[in-house]
């Protein structure tokens, strides 16, 4: 985040604080990532003892949580940003939240990595594995891209949710035709797609990070807008207000 267009403050503590910050946040998505991947080698061995590594690890996702969230607020409370550092702070704030609920989607897949899944039904958790790394790929290019702030990599990296809700579809679809096909299943696949549906989540928790980055360099709140309408707005130069 170095290369961020921030002010450069008359307090050399303020400009170190916003670093600091700013370094827990990558670290924090850092953390996230790691557990998602290991989630998901979990699932596919159906390795509990790797699973429980990862289950008890939130508990690290968590407290990086409180304590990014506790120094937003004393940096508001001293320091009173305005403009550009408090859209950053307010950002921040709303990744870190965005960040542990994907920690708790990687919990959610270890579930399932201790669940009993016979050799016959393996295939089922093996149809997750693309899902699963497409969405370890949005998440490590949109902490790439809110590292940076890059709007142009945050506008392609909100399309790619498209991809994984395509893939996400398939994949239910193949789960159903499972479970008529062989109701005895029926158990198994449900937790595929409980499964699924959390690793679905994690392209929408990405959108939202997207947006997050869209807010700071616009200043402006893209949420709850369809996609063709953020683009069009962000292609214009109708704001920012660099006193807001």
């Amino acid at each position: 985040m170095d290369n961020l267009n921030l002010h450069n403050h008359i307090s050399g503590q303020f400009n170190a604080e916003l670093a600091h910050i700013r370094t827990q946040v990558m670290s924090m998505g850092g953390l996230v990532e790691q557990q998602l991947t290991d989630a998901i080698t979990a699932m596919l061995n159906q390795d509990s003892q790797q699973a429980l590594r990862v289950i008890d690890g939130d508990k690290e996702v968590n407290l990086l949580e409180v304590s990014i969230d506790e120094a937003c607020v004393r940096i508001i409370a001293r320091r009173q940003p305005a403009a550009g550092d408090l859209r950053l702070i307010m950002a921040i704030i709303k990744t870190t939240s965005e960040l542990e609920r994907i920690g708790d989607v990687a919990d959610k897949i270890c579930r399932t990595a201790l669940e009993s899944f016979t050799q016959q039904h393996r295939p089922l958790i093996v149809s997750l594995e693309s899902l699963g790394r497409h969405a370890i790929q949005m998440l490590h290019d949109v902490l790439d891209a809110f590292a940076r702030m890059d709007i142009e990599d945050a506008i392609r990296i909100y399309h790619e949710d498209q991809k994984i809700d395509r893939e996400y579809e398939s994949i239910v679809r193949e789960l159903m035709t499972y479970m008529m096909e062989d109701p005895r299943t029926i158990p198994n696949v449900l937790t595929a797609l409980f499964c699924a549906r959390s690793i679905e989540r994690i392209g929408d928790r990405c959108q939202n990070i997207c947006e997050f980055i869209f807010y700071f360099v616009k200043g402006h709140d893209f949420r709850h807008i369809n996609g063709d309408e953020i683009e069009r707005r962000l292609s214009g130069n109708d704001f920012v207000d660099n006193n807001y």
